[in-house]
């Protein structure tokens, strides 16, 4: 009897144990793994905003020099404040330099005209960091009047969203172009092909 009791638990010792498809302990290497899978899905991909180097644009034109002075209009303010981006410090960190946002009458006049809808963009553009221009004309559209102004002094660059106002600088040789776009700010690289703009006396 002793010789049956002790072959009985020989046995017993040699079956593998299996745990079952259904325990828990199974299950939870599978789920762990799915719920880290779905954790790295859900990460915020963080683009940085490309910089530009303060001497980009001096090879082009000669009177684009650190403090750069950024003509800004309507649609550039109003899209800084919906990306929440602080457009001192965004222009800065973009060309890493010290930059002057500047605003003319005619910018002003029209962020008045539209109302309470772009009070904080109108209180933007009132801050006394920024440069206030005055215009001598009257009854100017002011996309007109930020086009007549870089034509003749090629000392700025424009910072705009609208398209039509940057296909017509676009043609204005020495002139870039910033914009605001996924909360950052970028700007054009000007064309190699580019006319050389000389420093004006």
């Amino acid at each position: 009897m002793g010789g049956l009791s002790k072959n009985k638990q020989t046995r017993k010792n040699k079956i593998k144990k299996i745990i079952s498809k259904n325990d828990d302990r199974r299950k939870e290497p599978v789920i762990k793994q799915k719920v880290e899978l779905r954790l790295e899905k859900a990460k915020p991909v963080i683009k940085e905003a490309e910089q530009q180097h303060s001497s980009l644009f001096f090879s082009f034109n000669e009177n684009l020099v650190p403090p750069y002075r950024v003509l800004v209009d309507t649609n550039f303010v109003n899209s800084a404040l919906q990306n929440k981006v602080d457009i001192f410090k965004g222009m800065m960190d973009l060309l890493l330099a010290k930059c002057i946002p500047c605003v003319t009458d005619c910018v002003l006049a029209e962020l008045e005209k539209m109302g309470s809808k772009y009070r904080m963009a109108l209180q933007l553009a009132r801050d006394p960091r920024m440069e206030r221009l005055t215009c001598t004309h009257r009854g100017t559209y002011a996309d007109d009047c930020l086009c007549e102004r870089v034509h003749n002094h090629k000392c700025y660059i424009v910072a705009t969203n609208d398209a039509d106002l940057k296909k017509r600088i676009r043609k204005i040789p020495g002139v870039p172009i910033m914009y605001c776009k996924r909360g950052h700010f970028g700007i054009e690289r000007l064309p190699g092909h580019m006319e050389h703009v000389p420093k004006s006396k």
